[in-house]
């Protein structure tokens, strides 16, 4: 079957589309046929190297897949289940989804919402679901519509794209973050009722400035992270999910101290499979399917390693689908 495998003999890092036999799968009380799998963020540093995502080699990458259960000694599950998996180290310390088949422990699955298709599930994947942890944390720190604008960063990518969806479709005022203007007419299809340069937040600024956002997703990290907060009104949330332009978080505690501001780390890799369960029950209820193909382009496997690259240099708008079996 086809994989793509990632290898570093003697530090030469390489990712290629290969063969590989079923024996060579992992220990694991489900095997799953992957119908879809994606390229997200965390991909585009695996497959590339540059970022330390792979912790144990060989490798194949891919955070999420949607596909259907082969086998199974779970009692969650038997054969032809629809299922999901996202995180959990997959595709960093366990064999990942850009392969035809995957094994692996049931209790990392959740069953696929009826209303979604295997490439739709894809479709939203991790950032989907990562966009609907950060939305359901600022409703759970009490940020409802009514206290005003709600900001996104890298507006234009998966998660990015995902929550200015459902923030829209709760009745949310989004504005969106960018670093690519040729992308406004798409986020305001999405939802945004402003756009905004993320030149504005990307530079290093004031520990405070003029309080505006009730709260916000930031998939960014650095510089646009510690901006956010210092901007971020009395009591209001920030959801941070993401690194894009780094680690580094150059703030100081002033919003925090002086304005009350709430800084909500989210963590999709290890969430609690209860957490897990509500997030998909939510994507499937507040997440509007008429955008699902406006932000997805579908790839075959064999195209995976090249988006990889491309994604890393924000050549790729919102969500990125791969056809394992294409």
């Amino acid at each position: 079957m086809k994989a793509i495998v990632i290898t570093n003999d003697d530090n030469n890092y390489k990712a290629e589309l290969t063969d590989i036999s079923e024996d060579q799968l992992p220990e694991g009380d489900v095997t799953v046929k992957v119908d879809y799998s994606t390229i997200n963020f965390k991909e585009g540093l695996a497959i590339t190297g540059k970022s330390p995502v792979v912790r144990k080699f060989p490798m194949t990458p891919g955070i999420d897949v949607a596909g259907t259960v082969e086998t199974s000694t779970h009692p969650d599950y038997k054969a032809g289940d629809k299922v999901i998996l996202n995180g959990w180290g997959v595709g960093e310390v366990h064999p990942g989804g850009l392969a035809e088949k995957i094994r692996l422990n049931g209790d990392w699955l959740v069953p696929m919402p009826e209303k979604f298709s295997s490439k739709q599930a894809m479709a939203i994947g991790t950032a989907g679901y990562t966009a609907m942890l950060c939305v359901m944390a600022l409703e759970r720190q009490g940020v409802t519509p009514d206290k005003g604008e709600i900001l996104v960063t890298g507006a234009a990518g998966g998660v990015g794209s995902v929550a200015i969806s459902i923030l829209s479709k709760l009745g949310y005022t989004v504005v969106a973050s960018t670093g690519r203007p040729e992308e406004a007419d798409y986020l305001k299809k999405l939802g945004a009722s402003d756009i905004i340069d993320r030149n504005e937040l990307s530079e290093k600024g004031r520990p405070m400035g003029k309080e505006r956002w009730a709260g916000a997703v930031d998939t960014v990290g650095s510089h646009t992270l510690a901006n956010v907060c210092a901007t971020t009104k009395y009591g209001g949330v920030v959801t941070a999910c993401g690194l894009a332009q780094g680690m580094d978080f150059p703030a100081t505690v002033a919003p925090f101290i002086l304005r009350g501001v709430i800084l909500n780390g989210i963590d999709s890799v290890y969430c609690p499979k209860e957490t897990r369960l509500e997030a998909w029950r939510r994507l499937a209820e507040d997440l509007d399917t008429s955008n699902i193909d406006l932000m997805t382009t579908e790839v075959p496997l064999s195209e995976a390693i090249p988006t990889a690259e491309k994604i890393l240099e924000g050549k790729v708008r919102g969500r990125v689908v791969v056809n394992v079996n294409a």
